[in-house]
């Protein structure tokens, strides 16, 4: 991403040390700009990429909020940030039209890696709340469920680099960690990232890492 294509970020938080901080971690990402936003102001605010929420509010007030936000600005992708929730809670704000959930206290490399992952159009959420998209096929189609005639194991599909790609995926590598530990550049993560996807019929990274976690029975969380 270019500097004449930077990501806008919104950010709306409790306090202003607290917007600051997360400011500061997000403008650490290449390619993102962010700034401060008061809550009521993002309902209006134009030219916003993705919206970072750090809300001390009851879970009923946060799904109001990112359902007015699914009306009002369709385009913009919000990641809520929150004391911690059930994963029945946590799924009913993705189902509102959360793109993502972090608890407050998540450090640098998860709320980095978690903006990467919902700017390339994908979920972030705790692994049983993904699973639990991803057998409801919800989400808004971003996670579904496997295709019919995808029984072959996920790792037979692919190839030796494929499957490098893979493991660092599955260890939550974000595309430029990837490329590092390769040395390979990010384009070339995202091309063999697109292969990967059209050979093993997933929609997105975070439903091809879940099936192939799913698939190494001495995978532990």
């Amino acid at each position: 991403m270019t500097n004449q294509t930077k990501a806008r970020i919104g950010v709306v938080a409790g306090n202003s040390l607290r917007s600051l901080g997360l400011i500061a971690i997000l403008e650490e990402i290449v390619g993102v700009a962010a700034s401060p936003l008061e809550l009521g102001e993002v309902f209006g605010a134009e030219g916003f990429n993705l919206l970072l929420l750090d809300m001390n509010e009851p879970v009923e007030t946060v799904i109001q909020t990112i359902t007015r936000l699914r009306r009002e600005r369709p385009a913009v992708k919000p990641i809520v940030m929150g004391e911690p929730l059930s994963p029945e809670q946590i799924q009913a704000v993705i189902g509102a039209g959360a793109k993502g959930f972090l608890l407050q206290t998540a450090g640098i490399s998860e709320i980095s890696l978690a903006v990467e992952i919902v700017l390339d159009g994908s979920i972030w959420a705790p692994r049983k709340v993904l699973a639990r998209l991803v057998e409801a096929g919800t989400a808004g189609g971003n996670i579904m469920g496997p295709q019919a005639g995808t029984n072959q194991p996920i790792e037979e599909m692919l190839t030796e680099r494929e499957r490098d790609v893979l493991h660092l995926l599955m260890s939550g590598r974000s595309n430029r960690e990837i490329g590092a530990a390769m040395g390979i550049e990010q384009a070339t993560v995202k091309a063999h990232l697109g292969r990967m996807l059209r050979k093993t019929r997933a929609h997105n990274r975070v439903e091809l890492t879940l099936r192939a976690m799913e698939e190494r029975p001495d995978d532990t969380e």
